[in-house]
């Protein structure tokens, strides 16, 4: 197969890397945390007319020892100027799902530590046309997605509420639509609003923006009335301050920060270093 055009993806670099001679490239993990995004990674490099060789397997964890080794996650084969077009775009995929999966196993292993058994979630805060990689970086880390798109689950924030008129009549008319096949979620601010909507049918209880006494008292009393209710908190809360909100009537905790605003992974990718190269340094020092 003929080597590809350079591409604005690649950086334009993919001109100056030669023909379309084979050669070889180390994907290198320069950065503690979860491997994530290979089969968005592996794609890319199809296209550029690459094949990626991984040397540990999805859902690693890079330890720091390995990060400060710079050891290799991957071996990609190839012409040389498709190496250099699928580089930048392939390692920028890694990076920001590593980074999800990172955050993700994060918060997972701070809830277990902590004897919490409810589930770590994202939410709807993802990256326009970048959301599905940044999904999938969730569930590689071990937290759950909540919602993968719209249809997945209704939900009822204060717009659809106020523009309905009440939570009972949004709930009624949200299960007119979507039958008993797909879950109704209401996000309350009060105890008086996820009453309203446990009546009503509601499968899910958002409880948003409690303090955290607050939220177990109130999940509390709610799990005693409808036991079979999913209690989800939500609002401001992060890795640090989720140990405050651990209760066991709440089932699911949800955080915009683990899709939006998220630390990204430092990897590169390393064609050999030519010995001439090698023997031009030694001469200069």
């Amino acid at each position: 197969a003929s080597s590809p055009p350079p591409s604005p993806g690649g950086g334009g670099g993919g001109v100056f890397g030669g023909g379309g001679e084979p050669h070889h490239a180390m994907l290198l993990g320069k950065a503690a945390g979860v491997l994530a995004g290979v089969p968005f990674a592996d794609q890319v490099f199809r296209e550029a007319g690459c094949t990626a060789t991984w040397l540990v397997p999805e859902g690693h964890f890079i330890t720091a020892d390995e990060a400060a080794a710079k050891a290799p996650v991957a071996r990609v084969e190839g012409p040389t100027r498709a190496l250099l077009v699928a580089e930048r775009t392939a390692l920028n995929i890694l990076s920001r799902c590593s980074g999800v999966a990172t955050a993700a196993h994060t918060a997972m292993e701070l809830a277990r530590q902590h004897g919490w058994q409810g589930r770590v979630a994202g939410t709807r805060k993802t990256t326009p046309g970048f959301g599905l990689v940044e999904k999938y970086g969730l569930l590689v880390g071990g937290a759950d997605t909540h919602r993968m798109d719209l249809s997945h689950m209704v939900m009822l924030k204060d717009n659809h509420i106020w523009s309905s008129g009440s939570i009972a009549s949004s709930v009624a008319k949200a299960r007119s639509v979507a039958g008993f096949s797909t879950k109704i979620e209401v996000e309350c601010t009060s105890e008086a609003d996820a009453r309203e909507a446990a009546g009503a049918g509601a499968d899910v209880l958002m409880l948003d923006n409690y303090t955290p006494a607050a939220l177990k008292e109130v999940a509390g009393r709610l799990k005693e009335e409808w036991p079979h209710v999913t209690i989800e908190a939500s609002g401001g809360i992060t890795s640090a301050t989720m140990p405050d909100f651990f209760s066991p009537h709440v089932d699911i905790m949800s955080q915009g920060a683990l899709t939006n605003g998220y630390a990204t992974l430092d990897f590169s990718l390393k064609v050999p270093k030519p010995a001439a190269f090698e023997r031009e340094r030694a001469v200069k020092s």
